[in-house]
């Protein structure tokens, strides 16, 4: 099985993202071919970035990465919404509000990766996880929502999804006080968990 594992770059003036150096410490479960992809924090370039090695590499599943700061657990996200609304501004100065990701896309996408699957490996490997309901409306749901547009105007049998995780607790002293934190280490155990997930649904 072939999986393309993506995770965005720094953005919000963070020096690191934890999504991308997770990503780098991920090893591949036995029977998988992992291609790992950084991508941009800015709307719309994160869809074509992923869109383009999806065509160029033709995987089985896509599974994104983003940081959520704030939350304590690795959050598979259930469903991308069509819609743009940035509380901050993206890496290339743009802050839509209220602006939906594809024009002629219907108002949300269900993840087709086995979410319930990957929450219950990834508590199983000792690492904390729930399903999320919420991709927010920054760049994490953006390229969610337009990779599944793009699958789904294909008519294709690619799975993909996201999944948020944590701050790393070298963020901390630039987060608000309570901020929640996981080691990189936990986070990437994590991620093997679910893409193991993946490969046995």
């Amino acid at each position: 099985m072939k999986i393309l594992l993506t995770g965005f770059e720094p953005f919000g003036g963070e020096p690191v993202n934890p999504a991308l150096e997770a990503v780098k410490l991920v090893q591949a479960p036995q029977g998988v071919e992992l291609i790992k992809l950084k991508i941009p924090c800015v709307f719309g370039l994160c869809i074509e970035t992923v869109v383009q090695a999806i065509e160029q590499h033709k995987p089985d599943a896509v599974l994104c990465i983003g940081q959520a700061a704030g939350r304590d657990k690795l959050t598979p996200e259930r469903v991308a919404i069509n819609i743009m609304d940035a509380r901050i501004a993206d890496n290339a100065q743009n802050q839509p509000v209220d602006e939906p990701v594809c024009g002629d896309g219907p108002d949300a996408y269900f993840a087709t990766l086995p979410v319930k699957a990957m929450v219950k490996a990834i508590n199983e490997a000792g690492v904390p996880a729930a399903v999320s309901n919420t991709a927010g409306t920054f760049c994490c749901n953006d390229v969610m929502y337009g990779v599944l547009h793009h699958l789904a105007r294909r008519c294709s049998d690619i799975t993909a999804g996201f999944m948020h995780v944590p701050c790393i607790p070298e963020q901390l002293c630039r987060m608000k006080e309570g901020t929640p934190a996981l080691p990189l280490e936990d986070i990437a155990k994590g991620i093997e968990a679910a893409l193991q997930a993946i490969a046995d649904n």
